[in-house]
């Protein structure tokens, strides 16, 4: 007997000592999700009604900038498809459109807040759905509980931030490519071909909101073509529907290559334009040390674990679910339970891979610098936790049935107030992501504030000179359209009225460094200084009144 046919029967052996997974395990129904959908859009409302009592929705000053280039597709000197800008992908704003045009949905931050609630309604569904194939349903509403009513995925679904609406396509993306690949199984030829077009609809939806979706869309075009590739039976006969998904799977990049092209003049713009992550981190440094995890992936991997546990869970608990979760992936990978869903695990690699070597900074309170930024890209595993803890405790539950019959009857409800436990103590001590939207905001909030507080003292409908990318929320806290300023966002009229601001604008904003003081200090005639702004830890600004206008 060789080598290789020994190793082979040990493992079969070794598989066989192993208790199998008897779950009740069946695709559900989808009226079973709609429960979990009406008590998701409670806890959406509840979430909206306290965040938004206490000036929440705002904090972050990506909400803002997503809010404010959704506003100047159409409210601008110069509207159209440029006004999307090279950088952060088009579908967050494109969502935002219809309900950032009424001013005071802008103002407030409600713009944004409907898309990313409606997303949170629809990942909880998912989630059960996604859950209950390849769990018992006591476990699959457990694992719908700890991801719906997780605090720092609460709030962000209150704000215009990206995050509640990639993990509903994440979600909706992993179930229905399970789906598919069951279809294959099957050789149920309507059902591959409706989930195919769903999936190319969905990647391309993953690939226009975050870049994340570039990694996981390639991932599940892989998936379905090796399936694919092995289902003889199937494969002519979807071969049309195979060509659709894979049209709309590289058509998210290839039309973001071509717009950058277009428009800014270099396809990869967004990779190291004056914007990118990379340009921003050279200008935040400033020449001190690399971020923690910089060329190094295992400290980056530690980093980000670290960042995910705490988004997860209160107090050092985080490290326990992280520990199920990792043990309910092993089991499902080695009882091949639904293999497909381990693309909720892809997050993990990625942002590894990011913080080492895509100048993607993560700062938590635990590690070094102590301090706040990016935490909320941990909430991207909160799926994967939530799934594959509760693989592991069903594994438990079904090991322990015989020997320990009231434990087993014990152990979803003690999960369940395990975490409501675990809820209750992130609100209290504040969740993370929403301390470090508090702590970076202080001194913006002020600084726009006193802003937007003279510019209401203008006349009404008066032109204004100001650079709009850095501080476009004084505008939106002032109310004023974006029409009615002078910016970057029109080429002609903003270069035109750099040369010569007094002729050209009746209001100037000059902050410290930005091309409009730069102006000021190249050609100061006709202009009369009215206010000096200046707030601790911003560039102060200047506000002048134009005597030639």
């Amino acid at each position: 007997m060789s080598t290789r046919t020994r190793r082979r029967n040990r493992r079969g052996e070794e598989a066989d000592r192993l208790e199998p997974l008897s779950f009740e395990i069946r695709p559900s129904k989808r009226e079973e999700a709609m429960p979990f959908a009406v008590a998701a859009t409670a806890f959406a409302f509840i979430a909206l009604v306290v965040c938004m009592g206490r000036d929440y929705l705002l904090l972050y000053g990506d909400a803002v900038a997503h809010l404010g280039i959704a506003r100047r597709i159409l409210d601008t000197r110069n509207p159209g498809l440029i006004q999307l800008g090279g950088v952060w992908l088009p579908l967050p704003h494109l969502l935002m459109l219809p309900f950032v045009q009424k001013i005071q949905w802008w103002q407030n931050g409600l713009a944004g807040a409907w898309p990313s609630l409606l997303s949170y309604v629809l990942s909880v569904a998912g989630l059960y759905r996604l859950t209950r194939r390849i769990a018992p349903p006591q476990w699959a509403l457990v694992a719908t509980a700890f991801y719906a009513l997780n605090p720092n995925l609460l709030y962000l679904s209150t704000t215009a931030m990206t995050e509640p609406l990639f993990l509903a396509i994440v979600i909706w993306t992993t179930l229905l490519a399970m789906e598919c690949t069951a279809a294959i199984s099957a050789a149920r030829l309507p059902a591959i071909k409706g989930r195919l077009i769903a999936l190319g609809l969905l990647v391309l939806a993953g690939v226009l909101t975050r870049y994340d979706g570039w990694i996981f869309g390639a991932v599940v075009w892989c998936v379905i073509a090796w399936k694919l590739f092995h289902a003889e039976k199937v494969r002519a006969e979807v071969r049309l529907h195979f060509g659709i998904f894979t049209a709309l799977s590289v058509a998210g990049p290839v039309a973001w290559f071509a717009y950058n092209q277009h428009f800014f003049h270099d396809p990869l713009d967004f990779m190291r334009g004056p914007y990118s992550a990379l340009a921003i981190e050279r200008r935040t440094s400033k020449g001190a040390a690399h971020h923690p995890g910089w060329h190094n992936p295992f400290w980056a991997a530690v980093l980000y674990l670290r960042t995910a546990q705490l988004d997860a869970s209160a107090w050092e608990t985080g490290f326990g679910v992280a520990a199920l979760a990792i043990a309910g992936l092993i089991l499902a990978i080695r009882r091949r339970l639904e293999l497909v869903s381990t693309l909720l695990w892809i997050p993990l690699p990625f942002y590894i891979y990011s913080i080492a070597y895509g100048s993607v900074p993560i700062f938590i309170p635990p590690l070094f610098p102590h301090s706040y930024y990016n935490s909320r890209y941990g909430t991207e595993m909160l799926p994967a936790f939530a799934v594959f803890a509760c693989v592991a405790l069903g594994w438990l539950q079904q090991r322990w049935a015989a020997s320990q019959p009231l434990l087993v009857r014990l152990m979803p409800p003690v999960t369940l107030l395990l975490i409501a436990i675990s809820t209750i103590s992130i609100m209290y001590r504040v969740p993370l992501v929403l301390k470090e939207a508090m702590v970076n905001s202080t001194t913006r909030i002020a600084f726009e504030q006193a802003i937007a507080n003279e510019i209401k003292s203008f006349p009404a409908g008066v032109p204004i000179l100001m650079y709009n990318s850095d501080h476009v929320g004084a505008l939106q806290r002032a109310g004023i359209p974006l029409r009615q300023t002078i910016s970057e966002t029109d080429y002609d009229s903003w270069k035109v009225a750099l040369a010569d601001p007094a002729r050209h604008a009746a209001y100037i904003i000059a902050i410290a460094g930005d091309p409009v003081s730069q102006a000021v200090t190249a050609n100061p005639e006709g202009l009369t200084e009215l206010a000096v702004l200046c707030t601790t830890g911003q560039p102060c600004a200047r506000i002048y009144r134009s005597t030639h206008f």
